[in-house]
């Protein structure tokens, strides 16, 4: 979701992942129209998606985590990669197998993945840790790491900032929840200190739409 009102409280206790799945099973429908064609207007961000498909490598097996309406899984299906996607939101699942009957969506967390240890060749987290609260990305970024082969990329996109923004009521639902801001200096120490090395760094301006600027990291497991 883009950027919206400022809020001062982030989401940080143990119900942030009850919190999140009701905020998007609330607002799926809405949002998918609302973000229908975002990759389509967004060429740069489109480019870092077609790098991380061309380091995974046609035929990959490739996790699309967060995976909401299911765009992004369908892009990456289309550049020849064996994708799958996992949302905690059923509302947003059932946008997906809409959408793309021929693709496999399953519900879950990202924090306990039903998947076995180094099987992926790639995971995308695209603007999909930005509800996980800081303390909780060394366990998130541990997993990622669980699941990749030796070798295998990851690819994460967030906001830049210090920041949370609280999106309060939106598409006129009754809702609310904070969206949380990163500093790519951040998130590369703690992929680092879960075992990634990092193979890109990209930080691009906002675009009309947005109110921050906008990162994304490719990061590989060694081996």
């Amino acid at each position: 979701m883009t950027d919206s009102n400022s809020g001062s409280n982030c989401d940080s206790d143990s119900n942030f992942l009850t919190r999140t799945r009701v905020f998007y099973d609330t607002v799926a429908e809405d949002y998918a129209e609302r973000f229908r064609d975002v990759l389509t207007v967004t060429p740069i961000d489109r480019a870092l998606i077609d790098a991380f498909a061309e380091l995974v490598g046609r035929g990959g097996a490739v996790a699309d985590l967060g995976c909401g309406p299911g765009r992004v899984t369908a892009y990456l299906d289309s550049l020849g990669l064996s994708v799958f996607g996992l949302d905690l939101s059923e509302s947003m699942l059932a946008i997906a197998r809409r959408e793309n009957p021929g693709l496999r969506f399953e519900r879950g967390s990202m924090l306990e993945l039903d998947v076995a240890d180094g099987s992926l060749a790639g995971v995308v987290s695209w603007y999909s840790s930005i509800h996980t609260p800081v303390d909780e990305l060394p366990r998130l970024f541990g997993e990622f790491l669980r699941v990749l082969a030796p070798g295998g990329h990851l690819l994460i996109a967030f906001q830049v900032g210090d920041e949370p923004k609280r999106h309060d009521k939106p598409f006129g639902h009754d809702v609310i929840l904070d969206f949380l801001r990163r500093q790519p200096e951040t998130v590369v120490e703690l992929l680092e200190a879960a075992g990634f090395a990092l193979v890109s760094r990209t930080v691009r301006e906002p675009d009309a739409s947005e109110l921050s600027r906008q990162a994304f990291l490719i990061a590989r497991r060694p081996g």
